[in-house]
C-alpha cells in the first residue's frame, strides 16, 4: 500500500503526523509549501516539495497546486490521496485526485459552521463531496454528513488525532516550567489569546475591539502574534492598544501546549486551539460570528463577537474562579479516546490496502 499525504500547513502536519507515523514506510508525504515558516511542518519530514508559487490571490495558489500535485500523482501512483482539514493544500490535494481517479480519504471530515462567506467552509464541503473515505471526528461531523447525503459507506467515525497529537507533544513538567518562567508566568494567573481570522484581523473596527479588551483584563495577557495580526496592527494604527498585552512571535507546539495547559482561559478564534483546549481541560472563549466545532464550545466555553463586550467579563470570571486549578478535567474531550490515528490507519488498510489489521471500535 502506499498513501501519498498531502500537508502544507502546521495544523495540518500536527494532526497527520501520528497517522503518517503509524504507517511507515506505506506513506509518501508530499509538502505544499503553503506555510513556508521554519518548522511549520512540525515532526513531518516530507518526501517531496511542491515548487512555490509567487503569486498571492487564493485562486492562483489553488490552481498552481493542484497541477503540481497532479504531475506528481502522476509519477508516484499511490493507492490513496489522504488530505486533513480544509485548507487550500486539501482542497488542491483533493481534486489533483480527482483528476487522476485515485480515492481519496478525508481526515477531520464533516465539519460545518454554516458560514459561507468562509473559504474554509466551501473547501471541506467540496472534499467531503470528493472523498471516498470521510473520517468523522464527533458524532455531529458523522450527522452533517450524513444529512448532506453522502453514503454512509464512506463514513466512518474515527475521532480526532489531535487527542494524540496534543497528548504526545506536551513537555514534562519541568519543561513545562521552563516554558512559564520564560515568559515570567503564573500557573492559572495569565490569559492566552490568539486572534488571526480575516473576519477579526483584517477589520480595524473588530481587532480595535479585542485589543481594547484584552487590555482590561486584570491580568497579563499572553498574545502570540500571527503574522496577519500583526500586519494588521501596523496597518491600522493598533500599536498602542496592543502595546498593552505581552506580545511575542509565533509558538512552538510544545510551548503553546504548555501555556494552554497553565493559562487561566483562551481567548480565540483558532479551530484547533478549541481542539487543544478541551483536552488540556482549560475554559475558552470563541471570537467568531460562526464556528465548525460547537462541540468545544458545549463542553468549556462559549462564544462572542468582538461588538458584544464581553471579553473582560468572561476573563476575569476565569481568574476569580476559587476552584479553577482542578475545575477543569484533561481528557474530558468530545474529539476522542486518543486512538483516532489507529482507526484511521485501520481503514486505509481496509479500503485501499491488501491486509488489514483487527477492526477497532469508533471512539
Amino acid at each position: 500500500m502506499k498513501i501519498a499525504v498531502v500537508v502544507g500547513t502546521r495544523p495540518e502536519a500536527i494532526k497527520l503526523a501520528p497517522v503518517i507515523a503509524l504507517l511507515g514506510a506505506a506513506a509518501h508525504v508530499i509538502h505544499t509549501g503553503q506555510h513556508h515558516s521554519p518548522g511549520m511542518t512540525g515532526h513531518i519530514t516530507p518526501h517531496t516539495t511542491v515548487p512555490a508559487t509567487t503569486h498571492p490571490t487564493r485562486g492562483h495558489q489553488l490552481g498552481h497546486l493542484i497541477t503540481a500535485l497532479a504531475d506528481e500523482l502522476d509519477h508516484l501512483r499511490p493507492d490513496a490521496v489522504l488530505v486533513q482539514g480544509d485548507t487550500t493544500s486539501a482542497l488542491a490535494g483533493a481534486l489533483a485526485a480527482n483528476t487522476h481517479q485515485i480515492p481519496l480519504a478525508h481526515l477531520e471530515a464533516g465539519l460545518r459552521s454554516g458560514d459561507r462567506t468562509m473559504p474554509a467552509e466551501h473547501n471541506r464541503i467540496l472534499i467531503d463531496h470528493l472523498a471516498d473515505l470521510c473520517c468523522a471526528p464527533t458524532i455531529q461531523a458523522k450527522r452533517n454528513l450524513v444529512i448532506e447525503n453522502i453514503p454512509t459507506d464512506r463514513i466512518h467515525l474515527t475521532g480526532n488525532t489531535i487527542v494524540e497529537a496534543a497528548l504526545a507533544a506536551l513537555p514534562g513538567d519541568v519543561a513545562q516550567t521552563r516554558v512559564l518562567e520564560s515568559f515570567r508566568l503564573e500557573p492559572g494567573r495569565f490569559v492566552l489569546a490568539t486572534i488571526h481570522r480575516p473576519e477579526n484581523a483584517d477589520d480595524p473596527g473588530n481587532l480595535a475591539a479585542i485589543l481594547r479588551q484584552l487590555g482590561e483584563i486584570p491580568a497579563p495577557v499572553l498574545f502570540p502574534l500571527h503574522p496577519r495580526t500583526a500586519a494588521s496592527i501596523e496597518r491600522f494604527g493598533l500599536s498602542r492598544l496592543a502595546a498593552r498585552l505581552q506580545l511575542c512571535g509565533p509558538l512552538g507546539y510544545p510551548e503553546l501546549l504548555t501555556l494552554i495547559r497553565h493559562t487561566a482561559g483562551l481567548v480565540t478564534d483558532s479551530g484547533g486551539i478549541q481542539e487543544e483546549a478541551t483536552v488540556l481541560g482549560r475554559p475558552l472563549l470563541v471570537v467568531r460570528r460562526s464556528n465548525e466545532r460547537p462541540e468545544a464550545e458545549r463542553l468549556t466555553g462559549t462564544r462572542t463577537v468582538p461588538a458584544a463586550g464581553q471579553i473582560p467579563l468572561i476573563a476575569t470570571g476565569w481568574l476569580t474562579d476559587p476552584d479553577a486549578p482542578t475545575h477543569w478535567h484533561p481528557r474530558t474531550t468530545p474529539f476522542g479516546d486518543g486512538s483516532a490515528s489507529e482507526r484511521v490507519v485501520h481503514l486505509l488498510t481496509t479500503h485501499f490496502g491488501q491486509h488489514a489489521p483487527q477492526a477497532l471500535a469508533a471512539s
